[in-house]
């Protein structure tokens, strides 16, 4: 009976925590395995100990996702030809893994050797306004960051405090992605906004993509126009309002349409053979009287 009680409560749990993710995608064609992974909560112990190692305050809404599970993953498989394909991924790090991006340089490393850093020398490279766009964070000191989930290779979602000085604790924070190509693209100013991104986008391939000038790969956009179709047609509409740059457009009636072939103009052709022959009667008609006279 205990057993019994925890699965249901574990299952609560897991319901609100997904907000409900979980049965729609079992309920979608060819979604199989619908994996969640249930973690314990985080000790406060460990977010005092995070906040006093980083110099960094977290939000209040992370805090409170961290004292509920320490940590979110929840992945699902697409069953193709009889073999299950993982497609989507959902996750943020536990505390222990919300790492810097940044790692301390090392006492062994040559004082020459290229780091991120490097990409900073421009004072104003980053800081240029494009409209309502925030400014980007910096690789230096100026900016601390952390990584929140590595995306499996394809960038990196990080919480991001900008405007930091040395010894001085930071409160302010963002959401950000930083694709393949070490550019920042920002994606919301909360935890929460950016927790219901993550569920909205169902975790496909490369969904931080669609937040960037170029958009995810090819491959991404047809597992999204399968299993995201709305907000997949809206995204193309908002990035480009004619569309014609992203799909392909088709009409079957011109590609498939055969040769018209241009009709004779036989009646005329008949017409003329009956003028002529009418000409040729009376031609020969005429010949007759002219011998009988």
């Amino acid at each position: 009976m205990e057993e019994s009680k925890d699965n249901i409560a574990f299952k609560g749990v897991a319901e609100r925590l997904t907000l409900g993710i979980t049965r729609i995608l079992e309920n979608m064609p060819g979604v199989v395995d619908v994996r969640f992974a249930e973690r314990e909560p985080a000790e406060k112990r460990s977010l005092l100990s995070w906040e006093q190692k980083n110099t960094c305050i977290l939000p209040e809404d992370l805090r409170d996702f961290y004292l509920t599970t320490d940590g979110f993953t929840l992945t699902w498989s697409v069953k193709l030809d009889n073999e299950c394909v993982p497609v989507g991924c959902m996750m943020i790090n536990s505390v222990a893994r919300l790492c810097p991006l940044l790692q301390p340089v090392s006492l062994f490393s040559l004082p020459s050797a290229p780091s991120l850093a490097d990409l900073d020398w421009e004072e104003n490279s980053t800081e240029c306004d494009s409209g309502h766009v925030p400014a980007a964070p910096h690789f230096d000191s100026r900016s601390r960051i952390f990584e929140l989930d590595s995306c499996g290779g394809n960038g990196k979602v990080c919480l991001v405090y900008k405007h930091c000085s040395p010894g001085v604790v930071a409160q302010n924070s963002e959401i950000w992605f930083l694709d393949r190509s070490l550019c920042w693209h920002f994606l919301t100013a909360t935890f929460t906004s950016y927790y219901r991104l993550m569920i909205t986008h169902l975790g496909l391939p490369e969904w931080q993509y669609a937040f960037a000038p170029y958009g995810p790969s090819p491959q991404a956009k047809q597992w999204a126009s399968l299993y995201q179709p709305l907000i997949f047609s809206s995204e193309l509409i908002l990035g480009d309002p004619a569309g014609d740059s992203h799909v392909n457009k088709l009409d079957a009636t011109k590609a498939f349409k055969a040769k018209t072939k241009v009709p004779m103009p036989k009646k005329k052709q008949s017409a003329q053979s009956g003028l002529g022959g009418s000409v040729k009667t009376q031609g020969s008609a005429g010949r007759h009287s002219g011998a009988k006279r």
